[in-house]
């Protein structure tokens, strides 16, 4: 089959996360050459040596900008970083952004709302943008996984794990966000709901117990909100059900029933590649 050319106009998943990721360390690198032009160079330099923090700052804008490592593959349109590259950017923007906080808190608790306010009029906004950027740089470097759920593909992304079937083989590819945990025969895998749940059946309702031994005068009677707490406790866990993929093979010795994933299943879609990775491994 044919592959589209990747041109100017029609750039390879994963372009506009490089280039979003680059115009917020550009963005940040503009603002701190804004701020030290204010200052004498001799104190900015001292000031920046003398600081573990610019130092850090300084790693972060480097890797944020020049992203080493960096490409758009169209096989892996939500990872075009490399893993490692993806949590040094999220540790450093984590760091950041509990700075940023931290000073912002600080300043408004010395010096008030009012003159807050005033500051941030001054800055242009820069007190609350500052922290909202290196939110959106933990926010793009978040755990994901290598693609959407595409069922007529045969490709399913649960969590941040992403499985690939091939029904000419029928093998199955598992990858954990980039790193791929391995390959495995379909026949030999299964999908496992947690707990009993399966979240194709609607539960059935909990019998009430009643406390006290039969016979027993002036026995408490159960009150009407007895079951509050394991019906709630029930409609949590049947929200966000928790699927686990088994890998039973009987010719690997010492690896019989392994897990080879363990996810929560917190959006509807997680859910519905659950159920169709369910049914399709039941079919092969």
């Amino acid at each position: 089959m044919a592959r589209t050319k990747e041109t100017r106009a029609n750039a390879a998943p994963g372009a506009g996360t490089i280039f979003a990721l680059r115009a917020i360390g550009l963005v940040l690198v503009a603002r701190w050459l804004f701020s030290m032009a204010q200052m004498d160079l001799g104190a900015a330099l001292s000031a920046m040596v003398s600081s573990p923090w610019a130092c850090i700052n300084l790693v972060f804008l480097f890797l944020l900008i020049f992203l080493p490592g960096a490409r758009a593959v169209a096989e892996r349109p939500f990872h075009p970083l490399p893993q490692w590259l993806r949590q040094a950017l999220r540790l450093f923007a984590f760091l950041g952004l509990v700075f940023a906080l931290w000073s912002v808190g600080a300043f408004v608790a010395s010096a008030g709302w009012r003159r807050a306010a005033q500051a941030v009029a001054a800055t242009n906004g820069w007190l609350l943008a500052a922290p909202a950027l290196y939110a959106a740089v933990m926010w793009i470097c978040r755990p994901r996984p290598l693609w959407r759920t595409n069922i007529a593909a045969r490709r399913f992304a649960i969590g941040r794990y992403a499985v690939a079937l091939d029904p000419a083989t029928r093998t199955v590819i598992v990858w954990a966000e980039r790193r791929k945990v391995g390959q495995y025969d379909a026949r030999e895998l299964s999908v496992r709901w947690a707990a009993g749940q399966d979240v194709r059946a609607t539960p059935a309702p909990t019998p009430a117990i009643a406390f006290g031994a039969a016979g027993e005068h002036g026995a408490p009677a159960v009150p009407m909100g007895s079951g509050a707490a394991p019906a709630l406790v029930h409609g949590i866990l049947s929200r966000r059900p928790k699927v686990e993929l088994l890998w039973d093979s009987p010719a690997a010795a010492g690896h019989n029933r392994q897990t080879v994933f363990s996810a929560t299943l917190t959006t509807e879609g997680d859910r519905v590649a659950a159920r169709a990775l369910d049914t399709t491994l039941r079919q092969v």
